[in-house]
């Protein structure tokens, strides 16, 4: 069963959705109801749109947004790295969270890569709250790489900020490298066959094939040939989290935030909470020694901070989703290090995430605000950058809590970016930060024709012009 999303041209022709470019008049969801996508890099927010415009649920978009990411920002959300999902259901009181952070490997390499777990952490997402085959939110990434790209902002920054040590490397220069030595910038088309053949495999086999089945051998061998420290055993043992979610009561409102392992929640829960800088209060944590939902809530109930500051940390991208179901949901994803560690696993085309060992865990944080008691979302909020991530997601909450507007937060910092998606009496609204190159979209509720034959016609891309 294929996806059955429309084109971007077919749909941006058919008035179906509402595009802005970030800095401008936010997204809006139509009257009667609908959804939004805002995320830092605008082809995957397009391709998570079409699955809501399709009548897929947020965390069938999500999903496509995150693989989508991993073809258009590999930088930040390759499928070698990992990341972390908020997840907010209609009706219940309580946030969910899936966490699938990328751990080291246990053996010995020349470059230490993580162990991807990118894979089997979407692929719970979709398995606890998608309402397609998991196989069918691949489909988008597929072609995307198969027919190519056009290289954003986004990723044209991340190229150009570390375009000399990743250009020694035969496979990223394949991949990333034009003639005369250069490397592939802003408007050029970007093709990555193999990770397109890779990812076709992927869907075919299944993700338990990746990390106990003749893929997982496959992928550990390529990645040995670039010098990672990977074994089969270590893709067979790493496994995603899941758990509630932390929780700040205010007033008639309730605030839900990452857990640890991804501690940049629990450092923008208690900034928020206590007003304490967000990046002193996860050095406080790391340096506690504690683990575990349980301990990071009884932890954040407690005005801890430290004065040390993180040190400087890997770079992350984020994104969030809500739909006119009123499920919403909020992921950040990060490499543990800009573009890994510099090389791509062979024939697969995966970026290889960096070995944590090697560089400091990254700071990945979301929140999501809810009115007691079983009302709609009133807003989603989600970060990337580095140290500053944690911090911008807490000053957003302040101003939103103060219905102040959020083009002053800043975090004084130039390093965080902001995506929010905020609702007021039934009117939602998407807003990427203005500093990025990220952008907000929304999409009327999907006709019930629509619902009934989503996934009948095979998916396919024709964004018309370079983002």
């Amino acid at each position: 069963m294929l996806l059955a999303l429309a084109s971007f041209s077919a749909i941006l022709l058919s008035g179906c959705s509402d595009v802005h470019v970030p800095g401008f008049i936010a997204a809006h969801t139509p009257p009667g109801g609908g959804g939004i996508v805002v995320a830092d890099e605008p082809q995957a927010a397009l391709v998570g749109r079409d699955v809501l415009a399709r009548g897929g649920n947020a965390a069938d978009a999500a999903t496509a947004t995150a693989f989508a990411l991993g073809v258009t920002l590999p930088s930040r959300a390759s499928l070698g790295g990992g990341g972390a999902c908020l997840i907010s259901e209609p009706g219940q009181a309580e946030a969910k969270a899936i966490t699938f952070l990328a751990p080291a490997g246990q053996g010995e390499g020349e470059r230490p890569a993580s162990v991807p777990l990118m894979a089997r952490g979407l692929y719970l997402l979709q398995l606890r709250y998608g309402s397609v085959h998991f196989e069918d939110v691949i489909d988008p990434a597929i072609h995307l790489a198969r027919q190519g790209i056009s290289v954003s902002k986004a990723l044209a920054a991340d190229l150009d900020a570390v375009k000399g040590p990743l250009l020694d490397d035969r496979g990223a220069l394949s991949v990333f490298g034009k003639e005369g030595n250069l490397i592939v910038g802003v408007g050029d088309q970007l093709v990555q066959t193999r990770l397109s053949s890779f990812l076709s495999r992927l869907k075919l086999a299944g993700v338990g094939d990746l990390y106990s089945g003749a893929l997982s051998e496959v992928f550990v061998n390529q990645a040995q040939q670039s010098g990672a420290a990977l074994t089969r055993d270590d893709l067979r043992k790493a496994l995603p989290g899941e758990s509630a979610a932390l929780v700040v009561e205010q007033g008639n409102y309730r605030a839900s935030f990452l857990p640890p392992p991804a501690d940049g929640g629990l450092g923008s829960a208690m900034a928020f909470s206590h007003g304490i800088s967000a990046e002193g209060a996860v050095q406080a944590w790391r340096q506690s020694g504690l683990a575990g939902t349980k301990a990071a809530q009884t932890f954040l109930n407690k005005s801890q901070s430290s004065a040390q500051p993180l040190p400087s940390l890997p770079a992350s991208t984020s994104f969030i989703v809500k739909d006119h179901y009123g499920l919403a949901v909020a992921c950040t994803l990060s490499d543990n290090n800009l573009f890994g560690t510099g090389r791509i696993a062979g024939s697969t085309g995966v970026i290889l995430g960096a070995s944590p060992q090697n560089y400091p865990k990254p700071l990945l944080s979301a929140a999501i605000i809810q009115s007691k008691g079983k009302q709609p979302v009133n807003a989603v909020l989600s970060a990337s950058g580095q140290n500053a991530a944690a911090q911008i997601v807490a000053d957003a909450l302040t101003k939103i809590m103060h219905d102040q507007p959020l083009s002053t937060v800043t975090s004084g910092s130039n390093e965080g970016r902001l995506n929010a998606i905020i609702c007021k009496k039934g009117q939602c609204s998407g807003t990427a930060d203005p500093r990025g190159s990220g952008l907000s979209t929304s999409t009327k509720a999907p006709h019930k024709g629509l619902l009934k034959n989503r996934f009948q016609t095979p998916y396919q891309n024709s964004f018309p012009h370079p983002v």
